[in-house]
């Protein structure tokens, strides 16, 4: 069944700055999960009125919100890298953070003269 989800949405993936990250240390969230989270948990919406506007039941609400939640507390506490499942930059192989493993906080790094 086709759920009802804000189409102006940007995925975009989030990653801790300072972490050399392996690339399988991360979570996937659908775009369907951060809606829940979005109504849910930002602009505090009932669960019973957030099912009815996405389009489930209140049962399977309640279970997309706990496993949303569950994947961005495991990100937080385990610095995992939270990616958005259908992001179109990704798609396109446009994503701007793709491989990078750098820290954007540490300052360029110089190369000496040969």
């Amino acid at each position: 069944m086709r759920r009802n989800i804000c189409e102006g949405a940007h995925l975009r993936c989030f990653a801790p700055q300072c972490n050399q990250m392996d690339d399988d240390e991360h979570v996937v969230l659908l775009p369907d999960e951060l809606e829940i989270l979005r109504m849910v948990d930002l602009d505090d919406l009932e669960q019973e009125e957030a099912a009815m506007a996405i389009g489930v039941s209140r049962k399977t609400l309640w279970r997309d919100l706990h496993n949303a939640r569950r994947k961005v507390i495991d990100a937080l506490v385990h610095e995992k890298r939270i990616e958005m499942e259908g992001c179109p930059r990704e798609k396109c192989r446009e994503c701007p953070k793709k491989g990078r493993l750098i820290c954007p906080k540490d300052p360029p790094a110089v190369l000496a003269p040969v």
